[in-house]
């Protein structure tokens, strides 16, 4: 296999294409030609399949053997090839804090680039808002250079005291108009996704305030009620952060925020790592194939191994890879990455390979309202793909139309 799929030598746009179904295919002769693997779509499995990629995009899927005057075919052996995975939920990676610097930013999602994680949505602990706000400018920065960045997630500052888990309290506020017009400004038009405890004064509104800016309201480190829960999705809220982590628990009596988004239809982000939550406890949150997040929530020391990190300023130990606060013992994000997420969510929790691969790129680019133009495999789409051997254990990945070396 070549190391490089060189772009195409103009900005034409990909040729037609059968989707999975199958069709009459008009591939582009300068196409190169994906073949020899299992090709995961959104409606199924293409056993083998092929992909036709011209420039950055994805020119025509197809199953069997690609046409004769497909282009050049590059055979993968087998495997299994999906979209690149969206990760709606990462504070770092590889050793790099992404609240340290602008460079460290840019370290950490390589990191998690090389892992198959083709679009990153940053996302920014608890801190002092004027912290937040220079922070918010990297993000903008990152996004503007095309990096991979999609976003910033603003998990804080406004989030419940008794759930703040890993959260540092120092810095939690109630929200209000001057603090949260200063983020949303400092982001430039980037902050994607923020949570929000909603039993906060303000908090339902804040969810109004949010939604009407095009930004997607998360619940989460939140004590609330399935009430107040229900409330807040019924204000516009469209995301549960880290489902069962740093919120009330799902009591048969008070059954809190996960069974009200489960009612309400609401999607669930799930750190699969085996340790945050159950493969049982993960199996709840499948009422429908469009209510799985995988996320990583990982932190610097992802990749790097056990030791003393330090997230929002507070210590982390990370012992047997699970990353604990050293004052409390609370978990402080994972150190998972998003194709581990995946394997498990196939291996552990039970989930169709198809499902897995929608859970990690479908949704979240859906709930981003990227679902024109990344998140599957599909003509038309950026050519974002990532290679995983017969056990479903990395094996190459491919942003814009190139493979990472």
């Amino acid at each position: 296999m070549t190391a490089t799929i060189p772009p195409a030598p103009d900005a034409a746009g990909p040729s037609a294409g059968p989707a999975a179904s199958g069709g009459p295919a008009t591939p582009d002769a300068r196409a190169v030609v994906l073949a020899g693997a299992r090709v995961v779509t959104p409606d199924g499995v293409l056993d083998p399949g092929w992909v036709s990629l011209s420039g950055s995009s994805i020119a025509a899927i197809g199953s069997g053997a690609p046409p004769a005057d497909a282009g050049e075919v590059v055979d993968l052996g087998g495997g299994w090839l999906l979209p690149g995975f969206i990760d709606l939920h990462v504070h770092g990676g590889g050793g790099h804090d992404f609240t340290a610097s602008p460079d460290d930013l840019a370290a950490g999602v390589a990191y998690h680039l090389s892992r198959g994680t083709t679009r990153t949505l940053v996302s920014l602990v608890t801190a002092p808002v004027d912290a937040l706000v220079t922070q918010l400018g990297w993000v903008a920065d990152a996004v503007e250079a095309d990096t991979g960045v999609i976003g910033a997630h603003l998990e804080g500052p406004f989030l419940a005291s008794a759930r703040c888990g890993a959260q540092n309290p120092a810095h939690l506020i109630d929200p209000t108009p001057e603090a949260v017009e200063r983020l949303l400004k400092a982001g430039r038009g980037h902050v994607r996704v923020v949570t929000v405890a909603p039993e906060r004064p303000g908090g339902l509104e804040l969810i109004e305030h949010l939604v009407a800016e095009g930004v997607v309201a998360s619940v989460g480190h939140t004590d609330a009620d399935y009430d107040t829960s229900l409330a807040a999705f019924e204000r516009g809220a469209s995301l549960v952060t880290h489902a069962f982590n740093g919120m009330r628990g799902a009591h048969h009596r008070e059954p809190g925020p996960v069974p009200a988004a489960l009612d309400a239809g609401v999607p669930c982000e799930l750190i699969n790592d085996g340790v945050h939550v159950h493969p049982a406890a993960a199996r709840l949150l499948l009422r429908g194939t469009d209510r799985l997040v995988l996320i990583t929530d990982a932190i610097d020391a992802t990749g790097v191994g056990d030791g003393t990190y330090t997230l929002g300023g507070q210590d982390v130990v990370v012992s047997d890879g699970q990353a604990r606060l050293a004052s409390s013992g609370s978990l402080a994000g994972s150190t998972l990455t998003m194709d581990v997420a995946v394997r498990r969510a196939v291996t552990d929790v039970g989930l169709d390979i198809v499902d897995a691969s929608v859970a990690a790129s479908g949704t979240p680019a859906r709930l981003l309202g990227l679902g024109g133009v990344c998140g599957a495999i599909a003509p038309g789409l950026d050519a974002d793909l990532v290679l995983l051997d017969d056990g479903l254990e990395l094996s190459r990945v491919l942003r814009g139309g190139r493979w990472l070396s």
